[in-house]
């Protein structure tokens, strides 16, 4: 199911640019949307911050580069079934986003959003969803990108809903998903987009996901694959919260 608040159709999105830190947050947090968007012939460009390459267990710097290679594979893999052929890296390193010059980054952001010129922007929200640091440091650099750029996007965040996170309390917990920070939690009413996956749409979803399996591997072994689904069926995106 997917339910649009105040639009009419799929397509009243418009052209999409998602601006996320790491690979799999594009997945995890819009992958259903992005997938929907596409099949609606709407385009779709992906940005992202990093490579992800402090995701693993070794620190030491080839350790760290290893991994980069391997999640910028994952990545690519899982926007091929996503359907999305147009992405960009910033070029960040991963954990490291916050000590970048939030102008040179909103430089960046903005040069996408200038040749794109989307009608809609998916971020995070100032709260990072997690509370990551890159996280929350990229919905700052999108805020001044939007400010200096000649698009004139709208912009929503991942947002959750007490709904979606009542699916699997356990999980949630059990894995510290959010030990960091907790998303923004809304009401019904304050969504733009309330997407809830099943049948071929949240497989779609599920099967990109696993392709970043450096990320999902162990989760999906640890809970199966029926369990994992169901925590990532729900999609929800907002406006900014007024301040």
């Amino acid at each position: 199911m997917l339910s649009l608040r105040g639009t009419a159709d799929l397509s009243s999105l418009g052209p999409t640019v998602s601006v996320w830190a790491h690979p799999d947050d594009e997945t995890y947090l819009a992958g259903g949307l992005s997938a929907a968007l596409r099949d609606a012939g709407v385009r779709v460009v992906c940005v992202t911050a990093t490579r992800g390459e402090a995701g693993g267990p070794g620190s030491d710097a080839a350790s760290r580069s290893a991994l980069g290679r391997v999640r910028t594979r994952e990545l690519e893999e899982a926007l091929k079934v996503l359907g999305v052929a147009e992405h960009h890296w910033l070029g960040h390193q991963d954990g490291e986003c916050a000590q970048v010059d939030a102008d040179a980054a909103a430089d960046q952001v903005a040069r996408v959003l200038d040749e794109v010129q989307p009608q809609t922007v998916l971020t995070f929200g100032p709260d990072g969803f997690t509370g990551h640091a890159d996280h929350r440091a990229v919905s700052h650099w999108v805020d001044l990108a939007v400010r200096r750029s000649s698009a004139t996007p709208r912009v929503l965040h991942a947002v959750a809903t007490d709904r979606a996170l009542s699916v699997d309390d356990a999980l949630t917990n059990d894995f510290g998903v959010y030990d960091e920070g907790w998303p923004r939690i809304c009401e019904p009413e304050e969504l733009v987009v309330d997407l809830a996956l099943e049948g071929s749409g949240l497989s779609r979803k599920v099967e990109a996901l696993l392709c970043q399996a450096s990320q999902t591997g162990g989760l999906v072994e640890a809970v199966g694959i029926d369990r994992f689904s169901a925590w990532v069926a729900s999609e929800c995106f907002a406006p900014g919260a007024p301040a």
